[in-house]
């Protein structure tokens, strides 16, 4: 197996990529092709003391950077940035999945237009795994679609369920979709319909779900359009954040506070991990026709090692094949029931 990785996608470029692919490589036994400016590899290597002998390269010129017009990377000037140059390696069969801490939206344009999509799958999603006070959530999706149609939402609940079966090991994955109100008739006229959709789709619907249950675990998948996800991952991400420095001033603020730390520390660092989006490396976009997993923009080596285990775990899970197939079942039995199947 081979993991493309942009060498230059994030605020951390291209030290963490490098130190964090030598540790993958070294971990998971797959082969990593760096993507980027190839002497300006050799020399962040050389001047960190990395061995990097291990690694392939592959020469890109340039870098698209998050200012770059995301279109730039098809159709203007940044057809050979290091984001570019992979996803073409990954659409040619010169690797199995692509891992970038780039730019989120020219990834998502490169992955659409480059890479292509599954048949039948109207919008790759951006898909986000959330802790929660029980297991991991996926949540999906997370900004690639501001506008979405009920059938979208569907593929989106069809594509998160499979994601958390096969690649997270979660057994008949729970499926909701996040509303205002619990109640069936809540919401606005896409969630209305979604909600039927997914009543009829092959998972393991449990209804809607409101935000402030969705940190109790009470369900595997959340499904949203990307307007509305994109506001959650955003406050879950900012909650995290306060809760975190005002457990750290508490534990801090004082002699006798710093006592009582040292009693609870076991559990504070447990506590920590289990809100580090470093442990979850990135978030997969589902849909795409191969693998390509986006890592957080200021991702260190530790993320970027978890986002290419990430990778080959959905390599290894068959997902794509799991999809198609899930597709092809919903338009089969469509037809069977007298429908008419959707166009792809």
């Amino acid at each position: 197996m081979n993991i493309v990785l942009d060498a230059f996608g994030g605020d951390n470029a291209p030290l963490e990529i490098i130190k964090g692919a030598i540790d993958a490589r070294k971990d998971f036994n797959v082969d990593i092709t760096l993507v980027g400016h190839e002497e300006k590899i050799k020399q962040c290597a050389k001047d960190n003391n990395l061995d990097i002998s291990l690694l392939k390269i592959r020469h890109a010129d340039d870098v698209i950077e998050i200012c770059d017009e995301a279109m730039e990377i098809v159709k203007g000037n940044k057809k050979n940035s290091s984001m570019a140059v992979g996803l073409k390696m990954l659409a040619d069969g010169e690797g199995d999945a692509f891992v970038s801490a780039g730019s989120t939206a020219a990834l998502v344009v490169g992955s659409t237009f480059i890479v292509k999509r599954i048949k039948g799958i109207k919008r790759a999603a951006l898909a986000s795994v959330l802790p929660t006070a029980t297991n991991p959530t996926m949540l999906l999706d997370c900004g690639a679609n501001s506008d979405c149609r009920a059938e979208m939402l569907l593929q989106f609940g069809v594509m998160g369920s499979i994601y958390m079966n096969k690649v997270m090991g979660v057994d008949n994955p729970t499926v909701a979709l996040a509303n205002i109100g619990a109640e069936e008739s809540k919401g606005r006229e896409l969630d209305i319909e979604s909600y039927k959709l997914l009543q009829k789709a092959p998972v393991n619907f449990v209804g809607n779900i409101e935000a402030r249950e969705i940190p109790k675990g009470n369900c595997s998948v959340v499904v949203a359009d990307g307007f509305s996800g994109n506001l959650l991952l955003k406050l879950y991400e900012g909650m995290g954040k306060f809760f975190a420095n005002e457990l750290k001033d508490m534990l801090l603020g004082g002699f006798a506070s710093k006592i009582g730390a040292l009693f609870l520390l076991k559990k504070v660092r447990a506590f920590k991990k289990k809100m580090d989006y470093k442990e979850y490396g990135g978030a997969p976009l589902l849909g795409t026709a191969k693998p390509v997993i986006k890592a957080h923009g200021s991702s260190d080596a530790k993320a970027i090692y978890n986002a290419i285990r990430q990778a080959k775990s959905f390599t290894e899970g068959k997902v794509i094949e799991e999809v198609s197939a899930a597709l092809e079942a919903l338009k089969k039995a469509k037809v069977e029931n007298g429908q008419q199947p959707a166009q792809v």
